[in-house]
């Protein structure tokens, strides 16, 4: 006899149906799985011989072809045990046909147990989106798989219940839909407990606003790093799509077992200055996500930023730009958003004290200027904002009057943000970093006495023609933030001082 069963797999972020198909004749006991299989797909024959034996079903004494259609693709993971052991059952007789708009996907146990997998939610939006309304998953899935209003979803523990269910003699109840709840990102920083440094933390509101790249250059001790931490706290919560984005993500890395379904919280990765470029863009065998991917939606601190290897943060330019990345390996090509916040922390030579109010540098000029070049002037022209922060005084450490508090400069940012959600709800995107030059001239054409103000900057800080957009891009920003609907010159003013700091300068 001949049985389908259908499933499903993933190449990056994107699914592809997968029709799993039993042919059981009469023969001496082999078994042959074909269809572009992987070790662990050619492996599932024992486990799903003990596994159908566990669950009180006998397995066919016979010849069982199994084949993956389409055939061109590779399969990959032992996500493809719990289809192939319906259809070997279903094709042997011992189960009622399963419907066609039905999607099993799982891992089997020796004793029948069915294991969770990764790429559970990107599967299954994507099987959703494509007609398959009912879904076999594993139990331990569940949670990522409840927020797909209108799937039926059954979490099953075993093959021994599926089977029952299916025989109809225990019926599964299907997973309750939930709704989503956005909450902020935790952080051990809060901006109160921040002293001093007022610019540096009105530079960072200004970068979480409008989703700009910011690099904090300073001395050692002057609060970059702990600034950089107190970001999540001020970061807004995210949208449920934002939130699918991000979960999409992480579910293909075997990131949300043993979570509570989707990624609630704004991603915040601080990967070490020894980060390979796979590690940082993507990569493997399986060509799966980076952190540049892993913090979409969220922040990407490179601390001791001239530390990584040069050709590490020379492929951070590409996705900067675009807000994605395209990993391609010889057995996959794949495609993750990459749009991010990045917060680069570095000092401005290599002892360290150069422009420091305390200590002398001690190094030579050739010596800055080696320690300058590792962060090359292209990638520096992907960095929106551009911070000088120096040691704080006596005074300012031992003051005791709080600080403004990490909660009311979120509710500034999350206003400006929504200001920018409604200006751009026609265009795509979310926020003002991601507007391209159509949109720029449209939103930040400048006039008058901020035209002539920003010629003279051009001229004289040597801007590019990114550079100046990204100027015209933080001060709109800067006006969303005081509510304005025109750009004023003061916020054209504040916009260019953030680009130039002279402790990058050599």
């Amino acid at each position: 006899m001949l049985a389908k069963v259908y499933s499903y797999g993933l190449i990056g972020l994107n699914g592809f149906l997968v029709t799993v198909e039993a042919s059981i004749m009469n023969g001496i006991g082999n078994y042959q799985t074909v269809g572009l299989p992987d070790t662990a797909v050619k492996e599932s024959k024992e486990r799903i011989h003990a596994a159908i034996r566990q669950s009180g079903m006998s397995y066919p004494v016979a010849n069982i072809i199994v084949n993956l259609a389409p055939a061109d693709l590779r399969k990959e993971g032992s996500i493809y045990d719990l289809p192939i052991a319906l259809a070997i059952l279903q094709a042997s007789g011992q189960i009622r046909p399963i419907p066609e708009n039905t999607i099993a996907l799982g891992e089997l146990a020796l004793d029948g147990t069915i294991r969770p997998v990764n790429g559970v939610l990107p599967m299954m939006i994507d099987a959703f989106a494509n007609g398959y309304k009912e879904f076999f998953i594993p139990w331990e899935n569940a949670a990522e798989a409840s927020y797909i209003d209108g799937a039926t979803v059954y979490a099953v523990h075993s093959l021994n219940e599926l089977l029952r269910h299916l025989n109809a003699s225990e019926p599964l109840a299907p997973i309750p839909i939930r709704s989503f709840s956005g909450e902020l990102v935790s952080s051990s920083f809060d901006f109160s407990e921040i002293k001093g440094q007022e610019a540096a933390k009105r530079a960072a509101e200004v970068a979480v606003a409008g989703g700009h790249n910011m690099l904090l250059c300073g001395t050692p001790g002057s609060g970059k790093t702990m600034l950089a931490r107190a970001i999540p706290s001020i970061l807004p919560e995210m949208t449920f799509s934002e939130a699918l984005e991000v979960t999409k993500i992480h579910s293909i890395t075997g990131r949300m077992k043993g979570s509570d379904g989707l990624m609630v919280e704004r991603p915040f990765r601080a990967p070490h200055h020894g980060a390979s470029a796979s590690a940082l863009i993507g990569g493997g065998t399986k060509a799966l996500p980076g952190e540049i991917s892993l913090a979409h939606n969220g922040v990407l601190f490179l601390d001791e930023f001239p530390e990584f290897q040069r050709q590490v943060l020379e492929s951070l330019r590409q996705p900067l730009e675009d807000g994605e990345v395209t990993v391609s390996r010889a057995s996959a090509n794949a495609t993750y958003p990459a749009r991010f916040i990045l917060i680069a922390a570095m000092n401005p030579c290599p002892c360290g004290n150069r422009g420091s109010k305390t200590k002398k540098c001690t190094c030579t000029p050739s010596q800055i200027r080696r320690y300058a070049s590792r962060v090359s002037g292209p990638l520096l022209d992907r960095i929106d904002l551009h911070i000088e922060m120096t040691e704080v005084g006596y005074h300012e450490i031992t003051e005791r009057r709080p600080a403004e508090s990490s909660a009311l400069i979120r509710e500034r940012v999350k206003a400006a943000r929504l200001i920018q959600a409604k200006r751009f709800q026609n265009d795509g995107i979310r926020t003002n970093a991601q507007m391209n030059s159509r949109l720029v001239q449209t939103y930040c054409t400048p006039t008058g006495t901020a035209e002539t103000m920003l010629q003279a900057a051009f001229t004289r800080l040597h801007l590019s023609a990114r550079a100046y957009q990204r100027v015209l891009k933080v001060a709109r920003t800067i006006a969303d933030l005081d509510g304005e609907s025109e750009i004023l010159p003061k916020h054209y003013a504040e916009a260019i001082q953030y680009r130039s700091t002279e402790l990058l300068k050599v």
